[in-house]
């Protein structure tokens, strides 16, 4: 599975499950350990799903889990497919880490399910 097969399964079970401000970064200019880091936030008990449900697709598609940590809290579920490394953060904590400052050099333009939807909210 080429790399850009890879990302979009990641975005679409990351938006399977409703995660917020999801964003993607080419990382292959920057380090040699992954060319993608993809990153995503919800709540204490959100987060933990979301780590499992790209840890489902994966598997299902055949890619192998390096590593998974930190659902025991939920404040920073870690994903490690090889190629691609997912942190699904509660807000504060992406707000404090900022990783998009460390990756975000090359951001990829995501095609997410939920740009597409009208925004039927009361705001």
């Amino acid at each position: 599975m080429n790399i850009e097969d890879q990302l979009r399964l990641v975005v679409d079970a990351l938006e399977d499950v409703r995660a917020k401000d999801i964003k993607a970064f080419d990382t292959s200019k920057i380090t040699g350990l992954f060319d993608r880091v993809v990153i995503a936030s919800g709540n204490a008990r959100q987060t933990k799903a979301l780590a499992d449900n790209i840890v489902d697709a994966a598997k299902k598609a055949g890619l192998q889990v390096l590593a998974y940590e930190g659902a025991e809290t939920g404040e920073w579920v870690l994903v490690d497919l090889g190629d691609i490394v997912i942190h699904n953060m509660q807000p504060a904590i992406r707000e404090y880490y900022n990783l998009e400052e460390i990756w975000g050099e090359y951001p990829i333009e995501l095609n997410l399910k939920t740009d597409q939807m009208p925004n039927l909210s009361d705001d």
